[in-house]
């Protein structure tokens, strides 16, 4: 609807219209002409000016839009650059927790696997842990020595459920392990003999010579037993103190008497390997351990006389009454003269002296008054028939008088060369001295490296065996014919033969009994490590001579082929047990479940058994009597079901524990 304001200009513009249309379109062509004018004049310049500023705005616009999008294309860049950080940060962070998670499921498993080796060990480390707080209860006074000695023996007959003793009550005081101590049960009594090595190595605490895997190993196997065994030594500064489980020092000092006085020690103990272990440490005399080699020093002497006598008077305060004190070499020797002559009568009389002889060194030889510094009476010692030297009247043999204050001396090698000197008492200066002391004397073989010669474990064998399943012992025998070119027939014998040299042997002889022993059902093998091209040339010729390829000679050191002819033979020839000269041939024929049959090298022919009559000969003969390569053969074939039994205790016998058994158990009963 229109306003009143716009009718009047309407109303005065009608009567033009309707005048004359002439007018009227003169009048529309001035008005447009007008416009044209007014187009053509100002009016262009106007929309030019108006074109000029919209295309200005616009392309403002744009640029303001171009910078927008940069700004963004910018930030977008930041982010992508920002989030890639946090994608890599989070691989990062993930990668981590995997290998957190692997790290924490492997230590789960070592602990677990540690877990198992504690199980096995808990019983030996509690029952020695407990023993040894005995003695520091006696050091500090809160038992004496006679409660003491009972409160051993308590332990001791009670190793049996002695697993069950809370271990919480082991972190405490000795008033706290003593009380839980007399509410242990009356039941599970155990028997065996208590015998303590006084003794210079142990491994693997320190390891010089073949001592240390001695004393470890043959502790261990008389524990097994049912022996009580622990082991004293010096505290070296070069001790791997790691090797000891629950190692502690007891909190009170010991003393020990040396050159005139009395001389503080600390006393540490722990477990190793199963046995408990008393570490002496001299307090005045600190330097005397705390070098860096165990020997070699021109003070050796009076080093381990203070050991010696400070372990001496470690067992006697600490009330201990051991079956046994068992020393070694010319190092410990001198606890023999100091038991028997100071010491016996301070509660150690139902104790013996046991001495093992492993090598012989002329350190040994001091002046007589050496002897005064741990508490020896030189002028009563310095005698003949006691510890002066067989040669050298002006010393003293500290040896010799080893040997013969103990009641019992065990000869061994310390090395397997040794072995035929040792045997015939060859031992420089000290010939007159085991002549007169011969009853004592036993001989224990040079001992088999367990790592290297067991068929559990040997891994030249195509096939491992032991004495709990033999079945392995067959397919060895059947690689041994394939590889040697004998008939392959496990019903066959195989008889081997293993010589580092021939020179005890009459070859003739050999030759001999192979020909008439060689048949279809027994096959020889005969291994030559000596480079003898005479002897290896006619046994090449006596092995062409026999018929069905019977005998086969093996030439050359060759440790594979040596592994399988004592696991795949039925039966090992050797020569006379102590002339050996590896003294090892019958212990690991044992070992192997092969039965050793003695060659005489005189006769030739098997079973005289002529040696000196030993404890150690005599427990090997125990296994197999005095057996010919012709009974032996019989046995086979008559009775195989008490061969494999014969086979299998043989495998079973530890021959170097079992000599010490026998010796112990002798001198208990003096």
């Amino acid at each position: 609807m229109q306003s009143a304001a716009n009718f009047p200009l309407k109303w005065n513009l009608s009567p033009l219209v309707s005048s004359s249309k002439v007018q009227l379109v003169n009048l529309k062509f001035r008005k447009a002409h007008a416009l044209h004018c007014l187009r053509s004049e100002g009016h262009e310049e106007k929309f030019e000016n108006s074109s000029q500023d919209k295309l200005g705005v616009s392309s403002v616009i744009k640029e303001d839009k171009h910078k927008d999008i940069w700004s963004l294309f910018r930030e977008a860049q930041q982010n992508i650059l920002y989030l890639n950080k946090q994608r890599l940060a989070a691989v990062e962070e993930l990668e981590k927790l995997k290998n957190e998670r692997v790290e924490l499921l492997e230590k789960i498993n070592q602990l677990e696997e540690e877990s198992h080796i504690v199980v096995k060990k808990d019983k030996s480390s509690i029952l020695w842990e407990l023993l040894l707080r005995v003695d520091s209860m006696v050091l500090n006074g809160l038992i004496g020595t006679e409660e003491a000695s009972s409160m051993r023996q308590l332990v001791r007959e009670h190793q049996a459920n002695i697993s069950e003793f809370p271990l919480d009550v082991l972190q405490q005081g000795d008033a706290q392990v003593l009380a839980e101590l007399r509410q242990l049960p009356n039941r599970g009594k155990r028997n065996g003999l208590h015998v303590i090595h006084i003794c210079t190595e142990m491994d693997p605490l320190v390891s010089v010579g073949p001592l240390a895997s001695y004393i470890t190993g043959l502790s261990c196997a008389l524990q097994g037993k049912g022996y009580l065994v622990e082991v004293i030594l010096p505290k070296y500064s070069t001790l791997d103190l790691d090797e000891v489980e629950g190692l502690r020092e007891i909190e009170a000092d010991a003393y020990s008497y040396f050159n005139g006085q009395l001389h503080a020690n600390r006393i540490w103990n722990g477990v190793v390997s199963g046995v408990g272990v008393t570490l002496i440490q001299p307090v005045y005399y600190g330097s005397m351990f705390s070098r860096d080699k165990v020997y070699g020093y021109s003070d050796d002497v009076d080093r381990f006389a203070y050991f010696s006598r400070a372990s001496l008077d470690y067992i006697a305060k600490s009330g201990k009454q051991p079956d046994v004190l068992h020393i070694h070499n010319w190092q410990t020797a001198i606890v023999g003269p100091l038991f028997w002559d100071v010491f016996v009568n301070q509660g150690l009389e139902g104790t013996r002296i046991l001495l093992t002889c492993q090598g012989f060194d002329s350190k040994c030889l001091v002046p007589p008054e050496k002897l005064e510094l741990c508490g020896l009476d030189p002028a009563s010692v310095h005698r003949a028939d006691r510890l002066q030297d067989n040669t050298n009247p002006q010393l003293v043999n500290l040896l010799k008088g080893g040997i013969v204050y103990s009641n019992k001396v065990v000869i061994m090698p310390s090395s397997p060369s040794e072995g035929r000197t040792l045997h015939r008492n060859s031992i420089p200066g000290l010939e007159p001295t085991l002549a007169v002391h011969k009853e004592k004397l036993c001989f224990a073989p040079f001992g088999l490296d367990n790592s290297k010669w067991d068929p559990s474990i040997d891994v030249y064998l195509p096939e491992n065996y032991s004495a709990e399943d033999i079945k392995g012992k067959s397919i060895c025998k059947a690689e041994l014919q394939r590889q040697l070119g004998l008939v392959e027939d496990v019903s066959t014998t195989i008889v081997g033969c293993i010589f580092s040299e021939i020179s005890g042997v009459d070859l003739e002889s050999l030759k001999s009994l192979v020909r008439r022993t060689a048949k279809n059902d027994v096959q020889f093998v005969i291994m030559m490590m000596n480079e003898d091209q005479l002897i290896i040339k006619e046994l090449e010729k006596a092995q062409d001579e026999i018929e069905g390829g019977n005998l086969k000679v093996v030439t050359g050191n060759n440790e594979v082929v040596s592994h399988l002819i004592f696991a795949g033979s039925d039966i090992m020839l050797y020569l006379n047990f102590f002339q050996d000269p590896l003294l090892q041939v019958p212990l690991k024929a044992l070992k192997y479940g092969t039965v050793p049959i003695e060659l005489n090298p005189q006769t030739g022919h098997v079973g005289t058994h002529e040696q000196e009559a030993t404890t150690t000969a005599k427990i090997f003969n125990s296994l197999f009597g005095r057996m010919s390569l012709g009974q032996a053969l019989d046995l086979m074939k008559k009775d195989g079901r008490l061969w494999e039994l014969k086979i299998k205790e043989a495998m079973e016998k530890d021959l170097c524990c079992d000599v010490h058994v026998s010796a112990y158990t002798s001198i208990k009963n003096l």
